[in-house]
């Protein structure tokens, strides 16, 4: 098992995560990458002025895995 830390990264900075949590697989943490995302998706979506967020997967021993962004671009047009 690894533990994968899950920090998330917006506009005003970084919010390291202290605790993570263990899965066997990376697709495991991928999974679990994109579920953070959609929650952060549904909060931010009430928001006038939403801010790109994304989820930064590292281990202790590696260092940054992966990253998972959402990002928000609107057709100003259409507003």
């Amino acid at each position: 098992m690894t533990r994968f830390f899950f920090d998330i990264r917006d506009d005003t900075g970084l919010y390291p995560d202290e605790e993570g949590l263990e899965f066997q697989s990376l697709r495991e943490a991928e999974m679990e990458a994109t579920k953070t995302l959609g929650g952060l998706a549904r909060d931010l979506a009430q928001l006038d002025d939403r801010p790109d967020v994304a989820v930064e997967v590292r281990t202790e021993e590696t260092g940054r895995v992966f990253q998972a962004a959402l990002i928000f671009d609107a057709n100003k047009t259409m507003q």
